[in-house]
């Protein structure tokens, strides 16, 4: 797993009140209650799940569990002190270790509910984390690149990241709504009906694929896609990523030394 273990603090460590964090997962449609399960069964999650469509194909299909197939993208929140146990969990008991099962990863949240929160971690099993288990920017190894285009451009827009060296990607289906003050500044019209590609990329890659992605389906083309990128901490079930950046990478001349 790409989290590290929650040992007990050093004496000079301080430490920090629990909070909550953002767990994403994207598995197999029809997996949804089971994973909830396996989420209760570590800690306290409040989930929620929407169906996406999966876009990988070729050497990267099955060891992403993102072919094109249904999916289900899980919106979780999930107390910080427990997340390294709920991330081993999943991906033990949902073997994503294994090919074709999917992947999980998590987001720090800049603010939640109170009363949420509160909630959630009051059921953790420690009140407090310390700095050694939290996640500093070096260390962080994938970003998760949002693309917001009308309906209709999302093949071509994951052609253009492909090619680029994402390893594959999952489709939301969404509407822009009351966008129209936005749209006066942006000066550009947004398409009511969207869909939302999900890419979690290496860090080193990340760029690259954004610039693809812009050229592309872009706001200035006919796909007016709006892009942005978060950070993203921990993840499991994301090996083949690692595998076909370095391929591409190594096709090109730019593997890293």
């Amino acid at each position: 797993m790409a989290g590290r273990n929650i040992f007990p603090a050093a004496r000079s460590e301080r430490p920090l009140p629990n909070r909550a964090k953002l767990l994403v997962s994207i598995v197999n449609r029809g997996d949804e209650e089971r994973l909830a399960r396996i989420m209760n069964d570590f800690s306290v999650a409040l989930a929620f799940a929407c169906p996406g469509m999966g876009t990988a194909h070729g050497s990267v299909l099955n060891y992403l569990g993102i072919g094109t197939s249904e999916k289900s993208v899980m919106f979780s929140l999930v107390p910080e002190s427990d997340e390294n146990a709920v991330l081993s969990g999943i991906e033990n008991k949902m073997a994503l270790y294994l090919v074709g099962r999917g992947i999980s990863f998590t987001v720090q949240l800049s603010a939640v509910s109170e009363i949420i929160a509160g909630g959630i971690c009051s059921a953790a099993t420690a009140k407090f984390v310390y700095g050694r288990n939290i996640v500093k920017d070096k260390d962080r190894k994938y970003d998760l690149i949002v693309a917001i285009v009308a309906e209709g451009y999302v093949d071509e827009a994951m052609e253009a990241a492909r090619a680029a060296g994402a390893a594959g990607g999952t489709v939301i289906r969404s509407r822009s709504l009351g966008n129209a003050k936005a749209e006066q500044f942006i000066g550009i019209s947004i398409n009511e009906e969207t869909e939302i590609l999900l890419i979690l990329s290496r860090r080193e890659g990340k760029m690259a694929i954004m610039d693809a992605l812009s050229q592309s389906s872009g706001l200035k083309t006919e796909a007016g896609g709006i892009l942005f990128a978060l950070p993203v901490d921990n993840t499991v079930g994301v090996g083949a990523i690692g595998a076909a950046f370095e391929e591409k990478h190594s096709e090109d001349g730019t593997a890293e030394k």
